[in-house]
């Protein structure tokens, strides 16, 4: 079956935060200090999961992503990778991670049939890399792109694009994709780092990239998008991989937008600029029934705004500026 929203767009995949807590304190995410973290207790435990993306798959969600947070930093992560794999209606199961503690579960990732992993890395340089993410474990996180490029696992690198920090690693991370098959996105910032955002415009949006990566590649050109897809893809000619650009902030691609998210206390978010809109954890917790749950997910559904400016809109405080990705998940 097919399910699909008030404005009838397909939804199709939903992304799941495993947990809020991150081994990095990354500039874009969280302020330096870190942000007060769930009590264990309040996060969705794995049989929660479970039971909640088995009904979202009898409804018609076939992908599922794992974020956090950083997802591995979870105690015993591979258990429920592996009984999410057997859900039946799932087809496709994808991770988002920072990679620091990725490596050793690269082989298994595999042999289980993950079908992608998105590598957070904003920079080729060990130093910029421990000003961005205020920790140095860079070594761990490019030990873990060698052995997903070993394994052959589809990846996608995700850059956040950061005037006066990284703005020299552009170039570097295009140059990625001449010799291996890696699809390199850079995002635009968005104020969800639990301070706010860092400028008062946001310079570097989609069209400033995309104009610096045309200047320094010429031959740059456009290549057909996936269906859904959040980046606008391209090539450079001659090259192995792709480069995107995900106008997160500029919200661009609202309109065909298939995703739901469900944070780590189980909180579903029907946009990433709303302020939740349905309490699964407390349905769950509750003795509610599967037909009771799934009715409460079609009625969020049913009500899901067209774009993230009207979602913004519709908040209490209409300025998502307190929060940190680490808390939406990813």
């Amino acid at each position: 079956m097919t399910l699909y929203d008030n404005h009838n767009r397909p939804l199709t995949y939903v992304r799941l935060a495993v947990t809020d807590r991150c081994n990095l304190r990354c500039f874009y995410c969280m302020p330096a200090e870190g942000i007060q973290y769930l009590p264990k207790r309040e996060l969705l435990t794995f049989e929660e999961i479970k039971r909640t993306i088995a009904l979202l798959a009898r409804l018609g969600i076939s992908k599922v992503r794992l974020t956090g947070g950083e997802p591995f930093v979870r105690m015993d992560l591979m258990r429920l990778i592996r009984n999410l794999v057997e859900i039946p209606g799932v087809n496709d199961l994808h991770i988002t991670t920072n990679g620091v503690l990725t490596a050793p579960h690269v082989a298994e990732l595999k042999r289980l049939g993950i079908a992608s992993v998105n590598l957070s890395l904003d920079t080729l340089d060990a130093e910029r890399f421990k000003l961005i993410t205020r920790r140095a474990e860079f070594g761990p996180v490019m030990r873990t792109l060698e052995l997903l490029l070993k394994h052959d696992i589809p990846t996608k690198i995700n850059a956040v694009v950061m005037e006066g920090k990284n703005i020299d690693d552009i170039l570097p991370l295009v140059q990625l994709t001449q010799q291996h098959a890696v699809d390199v996105r850079f995002i635009e910032e968005m104020p969800f780092n639990g301070e706010g955002s860092h400028y008062p415009t946001l310079h570097w949006n989609y069209a400033r990239i995309l104009s610096y990566l045309k200047e320094h590649h010429p031959g740059l050109y456009k290549i057909p998008d996936p269906a859904n897809a959040t980046a606008t893809e391209y090539a450079v000619p001659g090259y192995k991989g792709t480069v995107g650009i995900i106008a997160a902030f500029s919200r661009t691609f609202c309109g065909t937008c298939n995703r739901i998210r469900i944070t780590a206390q189980g909180t579903l978010k029907t946009c990433l600029y709303d302020e939740g809109v349905l309490d699964i954890r407390q349905l769950l917790r509750s003795g509610a029934s599967d037909d009771v749950i799934t009715e409460k997910l079609l009625q969020a559904f049913r009500q899901r705004p067209k774009d993230g400016f009207e979602a913004e809109a519709s908040r209490s405080n209409h300025l998502p500026a307190h929060e940190s990705m680490s808390t939406i998940g990813g």
